[in-house]
């Protein structure tokens, strides 16, 4: 990985979890709001999550690194990850260029997801890094790992509820997959 060209932005993906967690919104929410949840638009969950890592509109070039297990994302559209390595698209924020990376036998997602988190706070030409990790069960290292990262990188970990401290900035996961999911806002008022 370290002879990799980086771009400015990076966004860093546990695809198996964000896919998990698609699944948990969509079986709560198609009960909440009664009506059937297509699965997550992947280009739009993309600028979502660029938006929540500071990005704004032009024309930029994002790689977007999804690490997998499991070959497809079940509630996300397109899923099946072979069929998006090296694909791209261009949306209101640019270029977004997709790689997926399949965990293997080697090691543990938790340990790639970290180890390439760290190459990717440290690759001097990285300059706004977005890391969507398992928070709930690697946090701490996440937090470890980020603890010496410079501090004129713009880093954003998105994760289901705010965690505490770390060298980042942080927002929420769900919000970006409940828009690429058609979630409306509307939908959300009517229930209160």
């Amino acid at each position: 990985m370290n002879e990799t060209k980086w771009k400015e932005n990076v966004i860093l993906v546990d695809a198996d979890y964000v896919d998990k967690v698609a699944f948990d919104l969509t079986v709560n929410f198609e009960r909440m709001i009664g009506r059937r949840i297509p699965p997550a638009d992947m280009a739009q969950w993309l600028e979502c999550v660029a938006l929540d890592g500071g990005l704004r509109e032009g024309d930029h070039q994002t790689q977007v690194m999804l690490l997998h297990k499991r070959p497809k994302m079940d509630y996300f559209t397109p899923g099946i990850l072979e069929e998006l390595d090296g694909k791209a698209f261009n949306g209101r924020l640019g270029e977004f260029l997709i790689s997926c990376v399949q965990v293997e036998d080697l090691t543990t997602m938790d340990d790639l997801f970290i180890d390439s988190m760290q190459v990717l706070a440290n690759a001097k030409e990285v300059k706004r890094l977005i890391a969507v990790p398992d928070a709930e069960h690697i946090y701490n290292k996440v937090r470890e790992g980020l603890r010496h990262a410079d501090d004129e990188k713009r880093i954003t970990v998105l994760a289901m509820q705010p965690m505490e401290g770390g060298n980042f900035r942080q927002e929420i996961l769900g919000y970006s997959l409940m828009a690429a999911l058609g979630i409306r806002s509307e939908e959300l008022n009517r229930m209160t």
